[in-house]
């Protein structure tokens, strides 16, 4: 989840003239992440997968942990194809704990490579991200927030989409991590509107073809 500190329109204000949401700050990785991939809508099965599996490893941390360890996390975890990680065993579970350039949390890891199994069974009945994109009926929401105080930390679909999830045996996927994953695939558009990527953002606001689900 993006963190929420208040910060002044003019605090946002960068060199090259653009505004941009308080949370980027100017944190080279952070700014990158926020001109080129928070909010924008992301259809990969794979890529899907990885997004949520990182947000539950975040669960209590910062996003910028994660963010730090993200190339790190992709080597450990095999790029994050999932036919690989449902494979792991005792030893490579071992090996990931021992590796101090990701976040060592047994149960975290071992939610990952239940969730891998659980993406290959929903794959064979259909898209993963046809399933996710389900929830907000294959076209993202357009939030129109002006101050940063305003945007939720969850919402209807997102608890609905926890939900569904833990039914079919997902872990770390509450209602907030949910949120914020859907933020972050673009399921909503939740960039200040006087940020230079809300209208970006809302520009790729287009009904996902699905195969269905």
């Amino acid at each position: 989840m993006i963190e929420r500190i208040a910060s002044p329109k003019a605090a946002r204000l960068h060199a090259n003239g653009k505004i941009r949401c308080h949370w980027a700050g100017f944190d080279p990785l952070y700014v990158e992440y926020h001109d080129t991939d928070w909010g924008v809508p992301e259809y990969d099965d794979r890529a899907l997968f990885e997004k949520l599996i990182l947000d539950g490893f975040q669960a209590g941390l910062s996003w910028i942990t994660i963010l730090r360890k993200r190339e790190t996390f992709r080597a450990a975890f095999d790029g994050f194809e999932p036919a690989k990680i449902a494979s792991y065993g005792a030893v490579k579970v071992e090996s990931l704990m021992q590796n101090n350039g990701i976040i060592r949390n047994r149960s975290k890891i071992m939610g990952t490579v239940k969730s891998a199994g659980l993406y290959l069974d929903m794959m064979e009945r259909g898209s993963f991200s046809d399933y996710l994109w389900e929830f907000v009926d294959g076209r993202p929401f357009q939030n129109q927030f002006k101050l940063h105080a305003d945007i939720p930390t969850t919402n209807e679909v997102a608890c609905r989409l926890s939900k569904d999830l833990k039914s079919r045996g997902f872990t770390f996927c509450g209602p907030t991590i949910t949120y914020a994953f859907m933020q972050a695939v673009g399921m909503v558009n939740d960039h200040l509107v006087d940020c230079f990527r809300h209208e970006e953002c809302a520009a790729l606001n287009k009904i996902k073809p699905s195969k269905g689900y």
